[in-house]
Protein backbone atom coordinates (compact mmCIF):
# COMPACT_ATOMS: atom_id res chain seq x y z
CA UNK A 1 0.00 0.00 0.00
CA UNK A 2 2.72 2.60 0.81
CA UNK A 3 4.69 1.37 -2.29
CA UNK A 4 1.55 2.71 -4.30
CA UNK A 5 1.24 6.19 -2.12
CA UNK A 6 5.26 6.31 -2.69
CA UNK A 7 4.34 6.06 -6.40
CA UNK A 8 1.77 8.55 -6.50
CA UNK A 9 3.39 11.47 -3.94
CA UNK A 10 6.67 12.37 -6.63
CA UNK A 11 8.50 11.99 -9.65
CA UNK A 12 11.61 13.04 -7.53
CA UNK A 13 11.01 12.51 -3.87
CA UNK A 14 10.39 9.29 -1.56
CA UNK A 15 7.00 9.30 0.58
CA UNK A 16 9.44 8.69 3.67
CA UNK A 17 11.16 12.26 2.65
CA UNK A 18 8.13 14.02 2.44
CA UNK A 19 6.60 12.83 5.76
CA UNK A 20 8.57 15.20 8.36
CA UNK A 21 7.14 13.82 11.48
CA UNK A 22 8.46 11.12 13.70
CA UNK A 23 4.96 10.65 14.90
CA UNK A 24 4.78 8.14 11.67
CA UNK A 25 7.68 6.07 13.65
CA UNK A 26 5.54 5.71 16.52
CA UNK A 27 2.47 4.41 14.10
CA UNK A 28 5.19 2.00 13.03
CA UNK A 29 6.32 0.71 15.92
CA UNK A 30 2.45 0.60 17.32
CA UNK A 31 1.96 -2.02 14.36
CA UNK A 32 5.23 -4.29 15.72
CA UNK A 33 3.51 -4.56 19.03
CA UNK A 34 0.60 -5.45 18.16
CA UNK A 35 1.40 -7.84 15.68
CA UNK A 36 4.30 -9.28 18.06
CA UNK A 37 1.57 -9.61 20.55
CA UNK A 38 -0.14 -11.92 17.88
CA UNK A 39 2.92 -14.54 17.64
CA UNK A 40 2.89 -14.55 21.58
CA UNK A 41 -0.60 -15.29 21.51
CA UNK A 42 0.01 -18.26 19.37
CA UNK A 43 1.93 -19.71 21.66
CA UNK A 44 -0.41 -19.79 24.42
CA UNK A 45 -2.14 -23.22 25.07
CA UNK A 46 -5.74 -23.25 24.25
CA UNK A 47 -7.43 -23.58 27.62
CA UNK A 48 -5.52 -20.71 28.74
CA UNK A 49 -8.21 -18.21 28.04
CA UNK A 50 -10.47 -15.21 29.88
CA UNK A 51 -13.72 -16.74 29.37
CA UNK A 52 -13.94 -17.38 25.74
CA UNK A 53 -11.13 -14.78 24.52
CA UNK A 54 -8.01 -15.15 24.56
CA UNK A 55 -5.58 -12.86 27.16
CA UNK A 56 -3.25 -11.30 24.24
CA UNK A 57 -6.40 -10.81 22.22
CA UNK A 58 -6.88 -8.73 25.28
CA UNK A 59 -3.40 -7.74 25.72
CA UNK A 60 -3.69 -6.42 22.18
CA UNK A 61 -6.57 -4.22 22.42
CA UNK A 62 -5.36 -2.86 25.44
CA UNK A 63 -2.08 -2.23 23.88
CA UNK A 64 -3.77 -0.59 20.54
CA UNK A 65 -6.08 2.18 22.95
CA UNK A 66 -2.52 2.91 24.53
CA UNK A 67 -0.66 3.57 21.37
CA UNK A 68 -3.34 5.72 20.22
CA UNK A 69 -3.46 7.56 23.27
CA UNK A 70 0.07 8.44 23.04
CA UNK A 71 0.59 8.84 19.79
CA UNK A 72 -2.56 11.64 20.24
CA UNK A 73 -0.82 12.98 23.02
CA UNK A 74 2.53 13.42 20.85
CA UNK A 75 1.12 14.89 18.16
CA UNK A 76 -0.54 17.79 20.21
CA UNK A 77 2.10 18.19 22.73
CA UNK A 78 5.88 16.87 21.52
CA UNK A 79 8.43 16.94 23.81
CA UNK A 80 10.87 17.29 21.00
CA UNK A 81 11.69 19.54 18.55
CA UNK A 82 12.79 18.10 14.93
CA UNK A 83 13.35 19.91 11.51
CA UNK A 84 13.04 17.83 8.64
CA UNK A 85 13.82 20.26 5.70
CA UNK A 86 12.02 19.61 2.78
CA UNK A 87 8.96 18.08 3.94
CA UNK A 88 5.83 18.52 3.29
CA UNK A 89 3.55 16.48 5.85
CA UNK A 90 0.03 18.51 4.92
CA UNK A 91 -1.71 19.56 8.23
CA UNK A 92 0.77 21.52 9.58
CA UNK A 93 0.80 23.33 6.56
CA UNK A 94 -2.08 24.11 5.41
CA UNK A 95 -3.78 27.52 4.90
CA UNK A 96 -5.84 28.91 8.12
CA UNK A 97 -8.77 30.59 6.33
CA UNK A 98 -9.15 34.30 7.05
CA UNK A 99 -11.88 35.64 9.23
CA UNK A 100 -13.34 37.88 6.49
CA UNK A 101 -13.79 34.75 4.20
CA UNK A 102 -16.91 33.21 3.61
CA UNK A 103 -17.95 30.27 6.17
CA UNK A 104 -18.31 27.22 5.14
CA UNK A 105 -21.68 26.20 3.72
CA UNK A 106 -23.79 24.96 6.43
CA UNK A 107 -24.41 21.00 6.55
CA UNK A 108 -21.19 20.30 4.54
CA UNK A 109 -19.80 18.42 7.89
CA UNK A 110 -23.27 16.58 8.33
CA UNK A 111 -22.84 15.59 4.22
CA UNK A 112 -19.01 14.55 5.11
CA UNK A 113 -20.17 12.36 7.89
CA UNK A 114 -23.12 10.57 5.83
CA UNK A 115 -21.11 10.08 3.21
CA UNK A 116 -18.25 8.38 5.35
CA UNK A 117 -20.76 6.21 7.01
CA UNK A 118 -22.33 4.98 4.13
CA UNK A 119 -18.86 4.02 2.52
CA UNK A 120 -17.87 2.25 5.32
CA UNK A 121 -21.27 0.13 5.19
CA UNK A 122 -20.26 -0.54 1.56
CA UNK A 123 -17.02 -1.28 2.59
CA UNK A 124 -18.31 -3.61 5.83
CA UNK A 125 -20.49 -5.80 2.92
CA UNK A 126 -18.39 -5.93 0.45
CA UNK A 127 -15.58 -7.38 2.46
CA UNK A 128 -17.82 -9.96 3.63
CA UNK A 129 -18.54 -11.23 0.14
CA UNK A 130 -14.69 -10.74 -0.77
CA UNK A 131 -13.86 -13.37 1.98
CA UNK A 132 -16.49 -15.85 0.61
CA UNK A 133 -15.45 -15.33 -3.25
CA UNK A 134 -11.99 -15.53 -1.93
CA UNK A 135 -12.27 -18.66 -0.80
CA UNK A 136 -13.98 -20.40 -3.35
CA UNK A 137 -11.51 -19.01 -5.89
CA UNK A 138 -8.74 -20.70 -3.78
CA UNK A 139 -10.03 -23.75 -3.28
CA UNK A 140 -10.79 -24.04 -7.25
CA UNK A 141 -7.08 -22.67 -8.12
CA UNK A 142 -6.26 -25.57 -5.44
CA UNK A 143 -4.01 -22.72 -3.95
CA UNK A 144 -3.16 -22.55 0.12
CA UNK A 145 -5.83 -20.17 1.51
CA UNK A 146 -3.03 -18.29 3.39
CA UNK A 147 -0.53 -18.07 0.54
CA UNK A 148 -4.08 -16.80 -1.67
CA UNK A 149 -5.10 -14.30 1.50
CA UNK A 150 -1.65 -12.80 1.69
CA UNK A 151 -1.54 -12.16 -1.95
CA UNK A 152 -4.51 -11.47 -3.77
CA UNK A 153 -7.07 -11.69 -1.20
CA UNK A 154 -4.64 -8.96 0.72
CA UNK A 155 -4.47 -6.68 -2.40
CA UNK A 156 -8.23 -6.81 -3.04
CA UNK A 157 -8.74 -5.83 0.63
CA UNK A 158 -6.24 -3.17 0.89
CA UNK A 159 -7.90 -1.04 -2.11
CA UNK A 160 -9.77 1.23 0.21
CA UNK A 161 -6.51 1.81 2.14
CA UNK A 162 -4.56 2.19 -1.33
CA UNK A 163 -7.55 5.39 -2.74
CA UNK A 164 -7.49 6.97 0.46
CA UNK A 165 -3.73 6.98 0.76
CA UNK A 166 -3.70 8.31 -3.12
CA UNK A 167 -5.71 10.79 -2.08
CA UNK A 168 -4.45 12.25 0.51
CA UNK A 169 -0.54 12.17 -1.27
CA UNK A 170 -2.39 14.44 -3.97
CA UNK A 171 -4.08 16.74 -1.18
CA UNK A 172 -0.72 17.16 0.09
CA UNK A 173 -1.27 15.25 3.34
CA UNK A 174 1.69 12.64 3.21
CA UNK A 175 1.92 12.33 6.89
CA UNK A 176 -2.12 11.36 6.61
CA UNK A 177 -1.27 8.13 3.93
CA UNK A 178 1.34 6.98 5.89
CA UNK A 179 -0.94 6.88 9.13
CA UNK A 180 -3.98 6.10 7.59
CA UNK A 181 -2.05 2.85 6.65
CA UNK A 182 -0.17 2.10 9.64
CA UNK A 183 -3.46 2.85 11.98
CA UNK A 184 -5.55 0.56 9.33
CA UNK A 185 -2.79 -2.43 10.06
CA UNK A 186 -3.10 -1.63 13.99
CA UNK A 187 -6.33 -1.84 14.15
CA UNK A 188 -7.21 -4.74 12.33
CA UNK A 189 -5.01 -6.80 14.92
CA UNK A 190 -7.76 -5.97 17.07
CA UNK A 191 -10.29 -7.74 15.83
CA UNK A 192 -8.89 -11.01 17.11
CA UNK A 193 -11.20 -10.04 20.07
CA UNK A 194 -13.86 -10.30 18.31
CA UNK A 195 -12.63 -13.28 16.53
CA UNK A 196 -12.89 -14.99 19.62
CA UNK A 197 -16.09 -13.85 21.14
CA UNK A 198 -17.51 -15.31 17.52
CA UNK A 199 -15.93 -18.98 17.97
CA UNK A 200 -16.65 -19.18 21.22
CA UNK A 201 -13.05 -20.05 21.97
CA UNK A 202 -9.28 -18.40 21.53
CA UNK A 203 -8.12 -18.43 17.76
CA UNK A 204 -4.70 -17.33 17.90
CA UNK A 205 -3.09 -21.08 18.95
CA UNK A 206 -4.68 -22.25 16.04
CA UNK A 207 -2.84 -19.70 13.39
CA UNK A 208 -0.15 -22.27 12.68
CA UNK A 209 3.53 -21.35 11.24
CA UNK A 210 2.12 -19.61 7.96
CA UNK A 211 0.17 -16.90 9.54
CA UNK A 212 3.19 -16.58 12.06
CA UNK A 213 5.21 -16.11 8.91
CA UNK A 214 3.20 -13.46 7.67
CA UNK A 215 3.49 -11.87 10.77
CA UNK A 216 7.49 -11.57 11.20
CA UNK A 217 7.38 -10.39 7.81
CA UNK A 218 4.84 -7.71 8.40
CA UNK A 219 6.82 -6.18 11.24
CA UNK A 220 10.46 -6.44 9.26
CA UNK A 221 8.16 -4.32 6.07
CA UNK A 222 6.91 -2.04 8.99
CA UNK A 223 10.57 -1.31 10.49
CA UNK A 224 11.99 -0.73 6.69
CA UNK A 225 10.00 2.05 6.52
CA UNK A 226 9.79 3.49 10.12
CA UNK A 227 13.73 3.54 9.53
CA UNK A 228 13.19 5.08 5.72
CA UNK A 229 11.57 8.05 8.15
CA UNK A 230 14.07 8.66 10.14
CA UNK A 231 16.87 8.24 7.73
CA UNK A 232 15.26 10.31 4.79
CA UNK A 233 16.68 9.18 1.39
CA UNK A 234 15.10 12.01 -1.06
CA UNK A 235 15.64 10.49 -4.41
CA UNK A 236 13.57 8.12 -6.29
CA UNK A 237 14.34 5.18 -8.72
CA UNK A 238 10.87 4.63 -11.05
CA UNK A 239 9.12 6.94 -8.60
CA UNK A 240 9.72 4.80 -5.68
CA UNK A 241 12.16 5.65 -2.72
CA UNK A 242 14.56 3.56 -1.59
CA UNK A 243 12.85 1.93 1.29
CA UNK A 244 9.92 1.45 -1.09
CA UNK A 245 12.27 -1.12 -3.41
CA UNK A 246 13.71 -2.89 -0.40
CA UNK A 247 10.21 -3.83 0.75
CA UNK A 248 9.44 -4.85 -2.60
CA UNK A 249 12.58 -6.44 -3.06
CA UNK A 250 11.49 -8.47 1.21
CA UNK A 251 7.75 -8.98 0.30
CA UNK A 252 8.94 -11.22 -2.70
CA UNK A 253 11.46 -12.95 -0.80
CA UNK A 254 8.84 -13.43 2.03
CA UNK A 255 6.13 -14.82 -0.37
CA UNK A 256 8.55 -16.88 -1.48
CA UNK A 257 9.05 -18.47 2.22
CA UNK A 258 5.69 -18.90 2.82
CA UNK A 259 5.38 -20.75 -0.20
CA UNK A 260 8.35 -22.76 1.12
CA UNK A 261 7.26 -22.85 4.81
CA UNK A 262 3.45 -24.13 3.16
CA UNK A 263 5.12 -26.83 1.52
CA UNK A 264 7.39 -27.81 5.06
Amino acid sequence: MIVLCDAAASRTQSLTFLVGSLVAVLEGLLVVAVVAETMMGALLPEHIAVGPVSPASIGIVVTWVAGIYVVNRVRVAPAWEIEMPGSRPGRPHRRVPHPAEEPAKPGSAGKAIAGFVGASAVTLVAGVLLEESGNTLANRAGVNGVIFGATVLAFATALPEISSGIAAVALGDHQLAVADIFGGNAFQVCLFLVADIVAGKPVLPSSGNLNAWLAGLGIVLTTIYAWGVIVRREGCLARLGRDSIIVLFVFALGIAGLVAVSHG
